[in-house]
């Protein structure tokens, strides 16, 4: 397909970056022309220095013939205009990155409606939806939901002392009642998807699919579950913390936040009456002692600088603080993160590329199937996928066991009629099932594209 990017900030490149590999053709729209030679530099792209809201860097762009065109510029202005003057021109579909709250709260319906907009995006929001499911159950470290809550792929670390080390998946699985699958494992650098003799250790991070029950049966079983947080400290005072903190004071819990820019502090003081808001720099240490840290059920670090992020979440880890979760952006801090115990990592420009990403792959399903929902899990090394079956599907009815798969695919659920599925080799796919497929090492565009 052909995609236009407009806006090459850190979102935008972030797009970019996945869409190329994912085979589109790309075109990079920026008014920085060291930006553009930057991304030409970088990517196989076409690049077009000019404003996203003129006609003719956008005629010169192909805007006529672009499939998905997506404005990801500093300004919201500019992003609904440059969509609107992109689908009169004959962009097929407009996606807008939209981030302030005022247009998110009161009118966002409207203006997509008034502007032809596919899909509006807002990272931030996103975000803090991710990082508020994780707090409501801090044994994960990542979780992402299917079919309205009914289905969950959870990501947990194992400990060194896990006493899961030296278990062989298949004696997991019968010694407990629970019904779920681990359906990957992530090992260092190198992800697997396991069959029932793979052996775990401590040190893995593992991925399981299960009904939200039976997820929490299975923690309870293993003894690794942790109360849900109710007293939470925020550092920085960010759209992402906004977000977070108005779901976690409608559902009753303790808010502090810390932002040096009075300013802000004020803002967030008349948005958020429930909170907490200190004024201070939270890079220091003596700050967050007075304020209680040692106290929280969880730490969320949220500043716009990675370093600051990673290093006083460690902190935060060293002060016993039982959940911490890190904002980090630039994906080669990840690793150190993860070195540094820090397990639970968040990235705004991450979750916007796996929802272009999705968009995109949705737009190009062939007829037996078409996807629904696409995540990237364990650290953007996997995929999992729910694809939506429909009639004209091949392997309709037939046992699973007697479907040829190709290698590092496995189907780690079947939603039928709201019932979720952990499925065996004798269980079969049908028409208006939602099938959940983990993969790694492929780009799946439709549910036939698993068959070797």
């Amino acid at each position: 397909m052909k995609i236009i990017i407009v806006g090459c900030g850190k979102v935008g490149e972030a797009l970019i970056s996945s869409l190329v590999k994912e085979g589109h053709e790309v075109v990079a729209v920026d008014k920085s022309e060291e930006k553009i030679s930057e991304i030409n530099n970088i990517y196989d792209v076409m690049g077009v220095h000019g404003i996203g809201t003129d006609c003719e860097v956008l005629s010169s762009a192909g805007v006529d013939k672009a499939d998905m065109f997506v404005a990801v510029t500093g300004s919201d202005e500019m992003n609904m205009l440059s969509c609107y003057i992109a689908k009169t021109l004959g962009a097929e579909n407009t996606i807008a990155r939209i981030r302030d709250r005022a247009y998110n709260e009161n009118n966002l319906g409207f203006l997509q409606h008034e502007l032809g907009l596919s899909m509006s995006i807002n990272p931030e929001r996103f975000s803090a939806f991710d990082i508020y499911n994780v707090l409501k159950l801090p044994s994960a470290v990542h979780i992402e939901t299917f079919s309205t809550r009914n289905f969950e792929i959870i990501e947990l670390v194992l400990k060194e002392d896990s006493p899961l080390s030296g278990m062989k998946i298949m004696d997991l699985r019968k010694h407990q009642s629970a019904k779920f699958l681990i359906c990957a494992v992530q090992r260092g650098e190198e992800v697997f998807i396991p069959d029932g003799n793979f052996e775990l250790k401590g040190g893995d991070k593992i991925a399981l699919t299960a009904a939200p029950t039976e997820i929490l049966k299975l923690l309870r079983s293993l003894k690794i579950t942790r109360k849900q947080a109710k007293n939470v400290m925020i550092l920085g005072g960010s759209r992402t913390a906004y977000y977070l903190s108005k779901m976690l004071l409608a559902s009753g819990s303790s808010v502090t936040i810390i932002d040096k820019d009075p300013v802000r502090c004020h803002e967030l003081e008349d948005a958020l009456p429930g909170a907490n808001i200190i004024l201070g720099d939270g890079a220091q240490q003596e700050l967050l002692n007075e304020e209680g840290v040692g106290n929280m059920d969880a730490f969320v670090a949220l500043t716009n600088i990675d370093e600051e992020n990673i290093l006083l979440s460690y902190y935060a880890s060293s002060k016993n603080v039982p959940k911490v979760i890190t904002k980090v952006n630039r994906q080669e801090f990840v690793t150190i993160a993860n070195k540094l115990g820090l397990d639970t990592i968040v990235s705004p420009r991450r979750t916007i590329s796996d929802v272009i990403v999705r968009y995109a792959r949705a737009l190009q399903n062939t007829v037996g199937s078409n996807v629904e929902k696409l995540y990237k899990i364990m650290d953007g090394n996997a995929e999992a996928l729910k694809f939506n079956v429909h009639t004209e599907f091949k392997y309709i009815n037939i046992p699973l066991k007697d479907i040829k798969f190709k290698k590092n695919i496995l189907i780690a659920g079947i939603l039928r009629n709201r019932k979720a599925i952990v499925p065996t080799g004798d269980d079969v796919i049908l028409p208006g099932d939602k099938v959940i497929v983990i993969g790694t090492g492929h780009i799946l565009y439709d549910l036939a594209d698993i068959i070797a």
